[in-house]
């Protein structure tokens, strides 16, 4: 048993609490009724949660007690202290000052100490930076159409009829989701329950609390509960920014706090729920969210539209996502907006119901209507798709990322299987987004760092993203800090499918995944020398790994260290340990495992051990050789250092051919540099050198090794340059570039240098470093006018890592 000075989480440091009681009470359902304001820079309304018991029915639970019992059959993430409650200050303790808490309700409770010893049972909701005005009780017995159900024996208490009557909403079989969505959106147009006891609540800095007078118990404390609020300037769970034309547009963009900034929920992947949707925004604003359906606007009050979604799977609440912008559809006409038309190679399918089960397959999972059960889902190879850009993007959407689009769908489903959602919207985000692509549940985020170049880069990050609706979306982590299983499979995945798009043959293919295996390696070795050794281990709660409170809190273990958000070793260990696992019962049986272990756990929430005893399981003969459970989790999984079979591939890599051929031109252009480079008459006369023509991902390998060349003389960065029209080139390999013109001072592409920090801002973080480590003037001078000129639409956590860069 941990000290108990664990239990005060200093918000200096860099773990995230989760501290929604999920074990005490889960949010099965939310709807969510938000009108935008730009030019207050709020989203503000109201959310209706509709709440089950959990399986710890006692009134409080003792902290520090540890639940082993799973919530739906799934338990979760990490600390085995609880910090879901601070109500009661710990002897001898001096605690953190708290925001003002906020009190509303019919009687007199100013004077009312929340941190009291107080008997009645509080609903904790992970909330950050929301200023909440009013929490009510509604009163569902006045919905017409919920007495009509009939209330099953299992679900009736006479006491308190308003929760029978939720329970049994519920509790409807997934067949009947319409009417389901119906009941709950009458529910949460309910009146407050009259003479009832007001509902109290307090927020401080992680959490909104609730309680009822004299309800001492979850199974007493009101099913359903309206939260009136409105979101801050400052949370930071969406980006108030403008577009690339200039636009003002908000968006939640991937915050370490998730959306508890956006609106009072529960954090913890356990707490798997629905929710419906209803936004208002500016009429010439499009709203695009996290929805099964796609929404056609309908006038609202003057100068407003609204816009309306829902999911029927169950996800985290961390999923939801929404962005409201000026964004213009792709392969759409547009008054006043030309696009020229590229050939289509999808046609949208019409959509089919979900409603009529295939008997023939059975899920696994939480009942809901799933699309693995219908025999027209599984056979549809591309499911309907749209794609979102600014208006000075929309060409290149068009012409790049619309044809790519149903070519990499094609591709998951001929490895993975069925799509798990039934449609994909695609949007171009802000230059500021931090990342190349975010996927969420029926919407992937895409940075314009993609569009540049060949196809290469955008088709892989594409690949990359849709990869995610199998595993971090459909298949999640249990315990938030094993996040390899996200982004190791999606990464690994994601050459595997975009191999299948480019139609290349085994030898070919091979050869491609080497070379990228090579660029991941570099880049891994690169992060382990740079970053702190307890950022580098896959499974930071090692035994500890999905274990919580008695009442289901938590913490995130470095969710709020600010370098994280960067560091990438989740995806490229997580990557080479799937590549490992493969090269040892060959790639064909482990993606064949691929897809009965999604068609086995989809619709659920796993650790690393789940998945590895699965595999273990069905190919015995990998005990035989002494890769085991307990080996793997020692040699990937719970140390920072490079495994031993990593280091021996890496030196196999570098004798592939396409690698030999890159080494070939290197050679040329050192010797270029040493010799051919200089002179008066050879500049003029031109180099006697043949240089071949590289593929995007050869070419970064050749400019990540003339890096380690302590010099290059200006003719040959020139020739480069002009050689393989860097300019022109994607992203990937303009970084590179730009880090050969800092390294050598390279003054006539200081210009690229400005423009790729300015433009490609999910990729530059780390380049302003560069600028400044080398003490000089000019360099520095650049660094700092470049953040000046991008640093109010620039993401938060990149522009505090840049900022103390250059201080």
């Amino acid at each position: 048993m941990e000290s108990n000075r664990d239990l005060d989480l200093d918000p200096n440091k860099d773990d995230l609490p989760l501290r929604a009681n999920t074990n005490h009470m889960l949010v099965r359902h939310y709807v969510l009724d938000l009108t935008v304001h730009f030019q207050r820079k709020v989203i503000g309304g109201s959310i209706v949660l509709f709440l089950e018991p959990g399986v710890v029915s006692s009134k409080q639970g003792e902290a520090g007690s540890i639940s082993n019992t799973p919530v739906q059959n799934l338990s979760q993430v990490s600390s085995k202290h609880d910090v879901s409650s601070p109500i009661t200050p710990e002897p001898n303790k001096v605690r953190p000052p708290e925001e003002p808490s906020h009190l509303c309700g019919g009687n007199d409770v100013s004077s009312v100490l929340w941190g009291d010893e107080s008997e009645d049972f509080t609903l904790v909701l992970d909330c950050c930076d929301l200023t909440v005005s009013k929490v009510e009780e509604l009163d569902v017995t006045t919905v017409d159409d919920l007495k009509k159900l009939d209330v099953d024996q299992q679900h009736a208490n006479t006491d308190h009829p308003s929760s029978s009557l939720v329970q049994r909403v519920v509790s409807m079989p997934s067949v009947c989701w319409r009417l389901q969505h119906e009941l709950y959106v009458q529910c949460s147009r309910s009146p407050t329950v009259h003479n009832a006891q007001p509902l109290r609540f307090h927020t401080d800095q992680w959490s909104l609390q609730i309680r009822k007078e004299g309800v001492c118990a979850p199974h007493d404390f009101p099913r359903a509960v309206r939260i009136c609020y409105e979101t801050k300037l400052t949370g930071g769970s969406v980006r108030w920014t403008k577009d690339q034309d200039g636009r003002c547009c908000v968006y939640t963009m991937g915050s370490p706090i998730n959306n508890r900034a956006l609106f009072p929920c529960q954090e913890p992947p356990v707490a798997m729920s629905t929710w419906q949707a209803r936004v208002r925004a500016p009429c010439d604003y499009t709203v695009l969210m996290s929805g099964k359906n796609q929404a056609f606007p309908k006038p609202a009050e003057t100068g407003f539209l609204q816009w309306e979604y829902y999911v029927t799977m169950p996800m985290p609440a961390s999923t939801f996502t929404i962005a409201v912008g000026q964004w213009l559809e792709a392969g759409v006409k547009h008054p006043n907006f030309e696009v020229e038309k590229t050939d289509k190679p999808y046609d949208k399918e019409p959509s089919f119901s979900l409603d009529n089960d295939d008997q023939q397959y059975v899920c696994s999972h939480m009942d809901y209507p799933c699309r693995f059960m219908v025999s027209a889902a599984r056979a549809q190879a591309v499911i309907p798709h749209r794609v979102f850009a600014p208006p000075c993007h929309l060409q290149k959407a068009n012409d790049m990322v619309l044809p790519l689009l149903p070519l990499c769908l094609t591709a998951a489903h001929s490895v993975l299987g069925v799509h798990p959602f039934s449609r994909l919207d695609v949007l171009i985000v802000p230059s500021g987004f931090s990342s190349l692509g975010m996927a969420s549940p029926h919407i992937v985020f895409l940075s314009q760092s993609v569009l540049t170049g060949e196809r290469n880069l955008c088709g892989a990050r594409l690949c990359h993203e849709i990869a995610h609706s199998w595993f971090g979306l459909a298949i999640g982590a249990r315990d938030w800090t094993e996040e390899w299983i996200s982004e190791g499979f999606a990464t690994y995945l994601e050459d595997v499918f975009w191999s299948h798009v480019q139609k290349l043959g085994c030898r070919e293919a091979e050869e491609q995944r080497w070379l990228k295996a090579l660029l991941r390696w570099r880049r891994l070795s690169d992060e382990l020398q740079n970053s702190e050794e307890e950022l580098q281990v896959l499974r930071p709660n090692k035994e500890n790994t999905g274990e919580v409170s008695e009442s289901g809190a938590s913490v995130v273990k470095h969710a709020l260290n600010p370098e994280k958000p960067f560091m990438q070793v989740h995806y490229l260990k997580g990557y080479f340990l799937l590549k490992f696992l493969a090269d040892q019962v060959g790639e064909e049986k482990f993606l064949d495992f691929f897809k009965v272990f999604v068609g086995k756990f989809h619709g659920q929430l796993i650790l690393s051990q789940d998945f590895l005893q699965t595999l273990l399981d069905t190919f015995p003969g990998m005990s035989s050789r002494g890769i085991t459970l307990e080996a793997i989790i020692s040699d990937w999984l719970d140390t920072p250092e490079m495994p031993e079979w990593l280091r021996d591939a890496c030196s196999e890599w570098l004798r592939t051919p396409v690698v030999q051929e890159v080494k070939e031109e290197v050679a040329k252009w050192i010797h270029f540099s040493g010799s051919g480079g200089k002179g008066s008459k050879r500049k003029r006369a031109g180099p006697k050198v043949n240089f071949k023509e590289l593929s995007p991902e050869q070419l970064v390998l050749l400019l990540e090794f003339l890096l380690e060349e302590p010099m290059l003389s200006l003719s040959t960065l020139r020739l480069l340059e002009t050689t393989y029209n860097l300019q022109a080139q994607d992203a990937e390999v303009k970084h590179r570039w730009c880090e050969l013109a800092v390294k050598h001072k390279h003054t006539a592409a200081y210009r690229d240098v400005e423009q790729f920090l300015i433009h490609d801002q999910a990729m530059g973080v780390y380049l302003y470093g560069e600028l400044m480590v080398q003490e000089d003037a000019r360099q520095q001078a650049l660094a700092r006018r470049c953040l000046s000129i991008i640093k109010d639409d620039m993401d938060q956590s990149a522009c505090s890592v840049v900022e103390e860069m250059i201080l």
